[in-house]
């Protein structure tokens, strides 16, 4: 039985037992997240989604904090929309620089503000002295996303982030522009996303805080040589569990990593499942599990919002103090 909270490993090790799975979990975990491309289609009713644009308006809504900009895409050629959230201490001190946490939505499509109703839970956080200000940018993740899919027209939303929207935010905010300084995390379709990039791009970021990704369909994709389903095909190997076997081969630099899920959430058996798949590549990792929580990023905010922020502002104490 897998007890809530974060665990912390501080040596890799290969004993199941530490990762609360025996071997018969292991093998059931993984049996069950075999299915769970199936709970996924069920899990919510589907809402039909709105044709995707690269710029959105902000809803009228009180969110503390939140501004809306865009810049252009040296790539596309067009603009580009992003959300940024600034602690209160932030126009304050001139002088001050802030980490970043990319934030990566859920959603396909999704935009750069779907997620921004976290906005709230960080405004009370940092206002109230309890975790250090950081500062947040909402990502748009393009129109299959956070996926690169380079035989689209204007589809390349990881490089979009990757290459032009990380140093536009550097150069137009007080930033601590280098990896020591930069976290990312995202839920659902944006915790997938989290897990590619990071795995991926473990030299642009120090943290990482996965949330509630569908490890059962980025199975699939690995199985299946990139096919998700019969409209979309990606590349080889550009999945959560191939990029991870890939990255335990010589997993430099280190990172820190949180994968978090809610115990009602219909991704939690497959987030189990590839918690295990890590543990059996001998990659380390800290898990927080939120018991009641349902597939939301917002209810899981409610309930452990605070430590998954702790987690980046450790983890930016902890690399910084390395360089």
């Amino acid at each position: 039985m897998i007890s809530p909270g974060i665990w912390k490993p501080r040596k890799v090790v290969s004993s199941f037992k530490r990762y609360g799975l025996g071997a018969a979990g292991l093998f059931l975990t993984l049996g069950m997240g075999l299915n769970v491309y199936a709970q996924e289609k069920a899990g919510k009713p589907k809402k039909k989604p709105l044709p995707f644009s690269w710029v959105n308006p902000l809803p009228r809504l009180e969110l503390p904090g939140i501004e809306h900009h865009t810049f252009t895409s040296p790539s596309m050629g067009c603009e580009v929309g992003y959300c940024i959230y600034l602690p209160g201490v932030y126009p304050q001190d001139p002088k001050r620089r802030f980490p970043v946490v990319y934030y990566l939505h859920g959603g396909r499509p999704g935009n750069e503000t779907k997620s921004i109703r976290l906005a709230p839970y960080l405004h009370k956080a940092h206002s109230s002295g309890r975790v250090e200000p950081v500062i947040y940018v909402f990502v748009n993740g393009g129109p299959v996303s956070h996926y690169n899919m380079p035989e689209r027209k204007h589809a390349m939303g990881e490089a979009v982030f990757i290459e032009e929207l990380i140093p536009h935010i550097d150069r137009s905010w007080r930033t601590v522009a280098a990896r020591s300084g930069r976290g990312l995390e995202g839920f659902s379709q944006g915790g997938r996303g989290t897990t590619r990039i990071m795995f991926k791009h473990p030299d642009v970021f120090c943290s990482a805080a996965p949330g509630g990704g569908g490890y059962a369909t980025e199975k699939r994709i690995s199985e299946e040589n990139g096919r998700e389903n019969p409209q979309l095909i990606f590349a080889p190997g550009y999945n959560t569990w191939d990029l991870a076997r890939v990255y335990a081969k010589d997993p430099r630099p280190a990172m820190r990593r949180l994968i978090h899920v809610g115990t009602k959430g219909f991704n939690y058996e497959n987030n189990l499942a590839y918690m295990a798949f890590l543990a059996s590549l001998k990659i380390p990792f800290d898990r927080l599990i939120v018991e009641d929580a349902p597939h939301s990023a917002t209810r899981i905010y409610e309930k452990q919002g605070s430590a998954i922020m702790q987690f980046h502002v450790d983890s930016f104490r902890e690399s910084a103090a390395r360089n």
